[in-house]
C-alpha cells in the first residue's frame, strides 16, 4: 500500500544543465499544519532511505511529535520513490539518470513547502548522514526560513576521506559481471552483497565489533550472521543505480558549490543565520567530529556537542541505539524550545 504522495515539479533543470523531465518528489506528512503554519519540520531522508526509514524519531511524546508539528519527510532523488533510475523512463533510465546535487534536492523540496504548502518559515530542519547534508544546504540556502537546524552524524560538504570511501563500496558494486556497465537485466546480487560488505567495516566503530556488539546488543549469533543479515540485507534488495545515483550526490556534496557562493565554503557557513547544534558521533569513521568543528567555528550560531559512543555512524539512527537517541531528542527538544 502506498502511504506517500508525489509533488509533480515538472521538467526540473538541474545543476549539470540536464532536465528531469516530469520529475517526481515523494513525500510523506506526519501531523496538522497549524493556522500561521509556524509549526512545520522538514526531515530529509538518509543514504538509500525512504520517508518510513525515518520514522523511528517521529512519534508522541518524542521531540518530533505530530501532535504537535507538521513533520515533512521528502524522499531524496534516486532514492526509489522520488524520480529515480529505476522509475525514470527511457532515455534518462538506469545508468543515464542525470546526476543530481543535494542543492537540486533541496531546491525541490524548497518548491513542495512553499507551493504545496504556502510555507514561508519553517520550525526547524534536522536529518541524519544524507540528511544532514541536505539540512546545511537549506539553512545555507535559505537562511531567513530556516531559523534551526541540527544534523546529526553528517556534514556541510563531502570529505576527501569519505569520498575514498564510498569509492571503495562503489567499485564493489561495479565489479560484478551482472552489473554490465548499469545495464542489468537482473539485479547484481554479487554486486550488492559486496557492497554491503565494504559498508560494514565504516558503518559502525571498531569498539562496536571489539566488544562484538552484534550478539549482544544486536541479537545476530556469529559475525558472519551479521554481515550476512545486517549488511548484506541492508542493501541486497536496493537498486544499483540507484545506490550509484545517490552515491554521486553524496560524493558531490558541498553547501558551497552553486551559483550563491561560488565554491566559497566559509563564505556558505557564514550565511547560516539557524541557531544550529552540530551532534557528531565521536566513533563515526566518515563523518568525525573535526569535520563539525571546523564547519561550527565558521558558522555564526552553532553549537557543537559530540554524542560520546561506540555505535559510530549508527548512534543516531536509524534507531539501533536508545541511548544515543535519547540524547539526540533531548537536544532537539531543547532547540525547539529556544
Amino acid at each position: 500500500m502506498v502511504d506517500y504522495r508525489i509533488f509533480e515539479l515538472g521538467d526540473f533543470v538541474l545543476q549539470c544543465r540536464k532536465t528531469l523531465r516530469k520529475a517526481r518528489l515523494a513525500y510523506k506528512t506526519y501531523g496538522t499544519l497549524n493556522a500561521d503554519k509556524s509549526n512545520a519540520i522538514v526531515y530529509p531522508t538518509w543514504y538509500s532511505g525512504q520517508h518510513y526509514e525515518n520514522e523511528w524519531l517521529i512519534g508522541p511524546g518524542k521531540a518530533l511529535d505530530p501532535d504537535k508539528y507538521f513533520i515533512i519527510i521528502p524522499n531524496m532523488f534516486g532514492n526509489g520513490l522520488s524520480s529515480s533510475p529505476s522509475n525514470t523512463p527511457a532515455p534518462w533510465n538506469g545508468p543515464r539518470f542525470p546526476n543530481v546535487t543535494a542543492y537540486d534536492n533541496v531546491r525541490a523540496q524548497h518548491r513542495l513547502v512553499t507551493e504545496l504548502f504556502g510555507i514561508d518559515k519553517l520550525a526547524l530542519v534536522t536529518g541524519w548522514s544524507m540528511g544532514a547534508l541536505q539540512t546545511y544546504h537549506w539553512a545555507a540556502m535559505y537562511p531567513d526560513m530556516v531559523p534551526r537546524i541540527l544534523p546529526f552524524q553528517g556534514s556541510a560538504k563531502c570529505s576527501r576521506h569519505n569520498f575514498v570511501f564510498l569509492e571503495g563500496a562503489k567499485a564493489a558494486l561495479q565489479a560484478d559481471a551482472a552489473f554490465a556497465d548499469g545495464w542489468y537485466a537482473s539485479p547484481p546480487t554479487k554486486g550488492l552483497r559486496a557492497f554491503g560488505r565494504v559498508y560494514a567495516g565504516w558503518g559502525l566503530s571498531q569498539t562496536f565489533y571489539r566488544i562484538e556488539a552484534d550478539l549482544t546488543h544486536m541479537g545476530y549469533a556469529s559475525l558472519e550472521d551479521f554481515l550476512v543479515g545486517f549488511w548484506e540485507g541492508l542493501f541486497y534488495t536496493r537498486d544499483a543505480n540507484n545506490l550509484l545515483a545517490m552515491l554521486w550526490t553524496w560524493q558531490n556534496g558541498d553547501i558551497s558549490a552553486n551559483e550563491i557562493f561560488n565554491g566559497d565554503f566559509k563564505a556558505a557557513l557564514g550565511a547560516i543565520k539557524a541557531d544550529a547544534i552540530l551532534m557528531p558521533a565521536s566513533t563515526d569513521l566518515y563523518f568525525p567530529p573535526e569535520d563539525n568543528a571546523i564547519e561550527a567555528a565558521a558558522m555564526p550560531k552553532a553549537d557543537l556537542r559530540v554524542i560520546d559512543t561506540w555505535w559510530g555512524h549508527f548512534a543516531g539512527g536509524p534507531g539501533t541505539s536508545p541511548d544515543d537517541i535519547a540524547v539526540l531528542d533531548a537536544a532537539l527538544k531543547e532547540l525547539l524550545a529556544r
